[in-house]
């Protein structure tokens, strides 16, 4: 079901607006807009040069949040296209006085415009939409035109961390990592029985989770 949009929503993301910029391409077609850079300055954005890290898909902010209060010496670009989800992750990073953290909304087509190449030290990928329909495959953000881009974002020995409750989705990924020269480390097809250390659930984890629903994870590395 579609979220209803939030009352006086406008109002609501001016009211977050010190960690959000809502990014808007004069040219909608992503494949050209990409074309004329408009990097931002997230230097100047965070005042430091700390390591960056990325979410693609942040939802309403509960993972970002809680990883970002656990490093705070990385700074966290977190990516969500849907407004009143990511109203939702500002206020929850605001209420918290979270500082390493600046929320974009756009859609991940148009990440190369604003985010320039090699700064990028992890990515995390948490239960993306994984457009079940073959002809949509080309919008999980594990195709190998999503993997291409965040290749070209990405430091040497950069990281890329994937969950998803979806198996199709993640055998699908397992594919496209290898074709396009990742090397695949920490695959686990049952997280939450791997005995694994560190790990930050996030809304779509803890529901999944407590309908028995094995999750679904692996960490992805630059080959060649």
């Amino acid at each position: 079901m579609r979220m209803r949009r939030k009352k006086n929503l406008e109002q609501k993301l001016i009211s977050v607006s010190d960690n959000l910029t809502m990014l808007r391409s004069d040219d909608p077609n992503y494949k050209t807009a990409v074309e004329k850079k408009e990097y931002i300055d997230f230097k100047k954005i965070f005042g430091n040069n700390n390591p960056i890290r990325l979410e693609v898909g942040c939802g309403k902010g509960q993972f970002i949040c809680e990883i970002a209060k656990l490093n705070p010496d990385v700074n966290f670009i977190a990516v969500e296209v849907n407004p009143n989800v990511i109203y939702m992750a500002c206020k929850k990073a605001k209420d918290a006085g979270l500082e390493n953290i600046h929320f974009l909304q756009c859609r991940a087509e148009f990440l190369p415009k604003y985010i320039p190449d090699g700064i990028i030290d992890m990515i995390y990928l948490n239960f993306s939409c994984p457009f079940p329909k073959k002809k949509y495959a080309c919008h999980r953000l594990t195709d190998a035109r999503f993997l291409k881009m965040y290749k070209k974002m990405m430091r040497p020995g950069a990281e890329i961390h994937q969950k998803t409750d979806n198996m199709k989705l993640f055998e699908y990924s397992i594919e496209q990592f290898s074709q396009c020269g990742f090397a695949l480390k920490n695959v686990s097809l049952d997280l939450h029985s791997s005995g694994f250390e560190g790990n930050i659930m996030t809304e779509y984890e803890k529901r999944f989770t407590e309908l028995g629903q094995p999750i679904y994870r692996l960490e992805a590395y630059v080959i060649n």
